[in-house]
């Protein structure tokens, strides 16, 4: 009897926990893609999220840009796994694509860079494929993997020193979304909120002038935290440099 009882609480635990583990497996979603004129089929540099030039080349030019995953800019930087159905002419692994802009097609998810497009293909298949124009896909969220990089904050090309200042975050790696970025500002003891401008881009007016120390606010794998980058960016920053925060998410 104590042998069957035990059977029993295991089966029921087995029951109980299976939805769970169900849950837990990545699923793709059903979705459509088709792709953008690029004459070197590479990204853009103008793309919404305001990556500029590093939006072009990341992830070797297998970027996208998106619709409903945009997130009103908190989807930039985003990696995704997208696979073609057809069968006769796509691989089973398709591409893995960073997000770098904003686009809406014909009832897509993705507008992907001409490499990626291509990337989703079998050897010698994608000139057909590039006539589909629109395909169906399935598509997961993957972590963005950048190895020898450290997360950077570039400051955007518009930002004017020392008044105004904008930065974007570059190299995003593992399944993380950037909520909010907060400045220190030292005279009063405060961590002040900067903008969303567009994108990835938060600027601020009249930013301390002494070496800038930032915290941004993640929600990923380990839930909704605050990350701190102490002197983050030096007094006398320079618009278009990227410096290193020598911190990585995961």
């Amino acid at each position: 009897m104590g042998f069957v009882l035990k059977y029993y609480f295991y089966l029921l635990s087995m029951i109980v926990l299976l939805p769970a583990l169900c849950y837990s497996q990545d699923t793709f979603t059903y979705s459509r893609a088709t792709y953008y004129g690029s004459p070197d089929c590479l990204g853009t540099p103008t793309g919404a999220c305001g990556f500029g030039e590093y939006g072009r080349t990341v992830n070797d030019a297998n970027v996208a840009g998106v619709s409903r995953l945009w997130k009103n800019g908190t989807g930039c930087g985003a990696c995704y796994q997208v696979r073609c159905k057809v069968p006769q002419l796509c691989t089973d692994d398709g591409v893995n694509v960073v997000v770098t802009d904003y686009g809406e097609g014909d009832n897509t998810d993705f507008i992907l860079s001409p490499r990626a497009y291509s990337s989703m293909a079998k050897p010698d298949t994608s000139e057909q494929l590039f006539s589909y124009g629109v395909v169906g896909v399935e598509f997961r969220r993957i972590p963005c993997r950048y190895y020898g990089y450290n997360l950077m904050f570039k400051v955007h090309e518009h930002s004017k020193f020392p008044d105004y200042l904008a930065i974007v975050i570059l190299y995003q790696a593992g399944q993380n979304d950037v909520l909010a970025v907060e400045i220190w500002q030292e005279y009063c003891k405060d961590w002040v909120p900067m903008r969303r401008a567009y994108g990835a881009v938060f600027d601020i007016a009249n930013p301390p002038r002494e070496s800038i120390s930032l915290r941004f606010q993640v929600r990923g794998s380990m839930g909704e935290t605050w990350v701190v980058a102490n002197n983050a960016i030096p007094s006398d920053w320079k618009a278009g440099v990227a410096y290193d925060s020598q911190i990585q998410l995961n």
